[in-house]
């Protein structure tokens, strides 16, 4: 499949563009960036061109995939859509619900493949965990806290991103812990979130079968304090989210590649598409809603 990547920074450079390049079922056809030094930069280091007009780099691609701010992804993502592209999106897919449900429309218009990248999604340690979880009847209450140093002290080279300084962890992180519990406990019926030091966020989720379960999201905690986790417990005992394996981000992106190619090929939706993406957009903005008013919120759907 001929691919093309949408930007330059640190997750494309670290991330998209090694997984673009050794996937071998996928051409990369070139590199587009709002900055063309920068797009320059990255072609050279992928063996591939700079493209100066994002809609050059649409007509020569079957597929396009996003390293991009999510309010900057959401409306090219749509022309890419209307344009043929079948998409490899990044969470979230927007901070915005009406950007993100235009998006959702483009693609359905279009008739076009999606995948959103959920890390842990695509991990294959932690994928089987969600997939095992999801099989399992009687979950009652569950948690994902996701402890994250990127702001306090570490050396992390997404410190300097402003929409992450702009939105926090909430909507950086928000979408991976979302996609941890949403499979096992099902469609989100009611929010509650307060705030904590730093960035920080608690939210509370009611869920509609009853079950309830919890979220802390920070990239505002010191280097030590800094852990990723996720448990559930129902009349099948206690489990919990099993480590990442080693390697990065990189095999899982290769993975939800896999997934991209198989939707396109079969025209079958998968699990983590754009409108499950849509669908954490509205619970992140819902408990958004929640922070700023101090009060429980009922989670809007489409």
């Amino acid at each position: 499949m001929r691919i093309g990547l949408l930007g330059t920074g640190p997750w494309a450079r670290l991330t998209h563009g090694p997984a673009l390049r050794e996937h071998p079922e996928t051409e990369l056809v070139g590199v587009w960036g709002r900055r063309p030094e920068a797009a320059g930069e990255l072609a050279g280091r992928l063996d591939t061109r700079a493209y100066e007009d994002p809609e050059a780099l649409f007509a020569d691609c079957e597929a396009v995939a996003f390293a991009l701010p999510p309010d900057v992804q959401a409306p090219l993502a749509a022309r890419a859509a209307a344009a043929g592209c079948h998409l490899l999106l990044d969470k979230p897919v927007a901070t915005s619900v009406p950007a993100a449900r235009e998006l959702a429309a483009a693609v359905t218009s279009a008739g076009v493949a999606s995948v959103v990248f959920f890390t842990l999604r695509f991990a294959p340690e932690t994928a089987a965990w969600v997939a095992a979880q999801s099989g399992t009847e009687g979950w009652v209450t569950g948690r994902a806290d996701w402890y994250s140093p990127v702001f306090g002290g570490s050396d992390s080279a997404y410190a300097a991103s402003p929409w992450r300084r702009e939105r926090g962890a909430l909507w950086d992180v928000g979408p991976h812990a979302l996609s941890l519990l949403l499979p096992p406990l099902g469609e989100v019926a009611a929010v509650t979130a307060a705030r904590g030091p730093g960035d920080m966020v608690h939210v509370a989720l009611r869920h509609a079968s009853g079950a309830s379960s919890t979220m802390t999201l920070t990239h505002s905690v010191p280097p030590q304090a800094s852990s990723v986790t996720a448990e559930l417990r129902g009349s099948a005992g206690i489990t919990t989210l099993p480590e990442r394996g080693e390697g990065g981000p990189v095999r899982p992106l290769m993975r939800a590649l896999d997934a991209l190619l198989a939707a396109a090929r079969k025209g079958e939706r998968h699990p983590c598409d754009i409108h499950f993406g849509v669908r954490v957009t509205e619970i992140l903005a819902t408990a958004e809603r929640a922070l700023a008013s101090g009060a429980t919120t009922p989670a809007a759907s489409a």
